[in-house]
């Protein structure tokens, strides 16, 4: 996407980040770029997948806190229609290791949690030109001759050889949570035939031999991750839809 046609489209983001005040500061930060507009934010994995398939973001802010093991990204990235994602990096990833993985599964920038305003500016710019974007202070933790499969290896994770569609990696969220098909297919409108298909597709990319073992395969691979409570008055609502003055709200 030209961000120079600004006249005719702007860059539309989503958030995602556990923080409110965070997803607050990028919000406001956002609403002072002509060229930019954010349509969504989300503080969870499941959250993110439901804004990407309803609203179809350009560009997305993720925070590393979200794809500790960089599986989450991968996930994201994987698929004709996928949106740029740029990892919001926090203390606890900035590190050569993390970085390598994240790039490697796909992640199309990445900005220190604590950067400058401008720097988040310049990496959504940069990635909608088509060009990677790191941070400068994350520049020279990689190298040259960073391996990024050694990386993650070193890192005690199992990556995964076949990533996880959207829609598979929903499904799987759901089996975690111990739902069966019928329920599953309730939750996401579709039928228990094609949850059936998308379960034996799961079984099969995870090398697993049923629903438990693949439950974890993939807390062990960090495609899942355990969600903290959320505190008691939190919203309800895992992601909240903002949209221009006078234009309908998604559907």
């Amino acid at each position: 996407m030209n961000i120079d046609a600004r006249s005719q489209r702007v860059v539309t983001i989503g958030v995602v980040d556990t923080v409110p005040l965070f997803r607050d500061g990028l919000a406001a930060l956002i609403e002072r770029t002509p060229w930019a507009r954010m349509i969504a934010h989300s503080a969870s994995q499941q959250g993110c997948l439901v804004m990407i398939d309803q609203l179809h973001p350009d560009v997305v802010l993720l925070s590393s806190s979200l794809a500790p093991q960089c599986q989450f990204i991968r996930t994201l990235t994987t698929g004709g229609d996928a949106p740029h994602v740029i990892v919001v990096v926090g203390e606890a990833d900035r590190n050569s290791r993390y970085l390598a993985g994240a790039m490697a599964a796909g992640a199309h920038g990445a900005v220190l949690r604590s950067a400058d305003p401008h720097r988040f500016v310049d990496a959504i710019r940069s990635v909608c030109h088509a060009h990677r974007y790191l941070d400068p202070s994350l520049r020279a933790m990689v190298t040259a001759g960073e391996q990024p499969a050694i990386a993650i290896a070193d890192r005690g994770q199992l990556p995964l050889r076949i990533p996880l569609s959207r829609r598979e990696f929903q499904v799987m969220q759901l089996i975690a949570e111990g739902m069966e098909n019928a329920a599953i297919a309730k939750v996401l409108f579709l039928s228990v035939e094609t949850v059936r298909t998308h379960v034996k597709s799961i079984l099969r990319k995870l090398s697993a031999r049923d629903r438990t073992h693949a439950v974890t395969i993939a807390f062990r691979s960090g495609l899942l991750q355990l969600t903290p409570l959320p505190p008691t008055g939190a919203e309800h609502a895992e992601h909240k839809v903002t949209t221009p003055a006078g234009t309908p709200p998604a559907s």
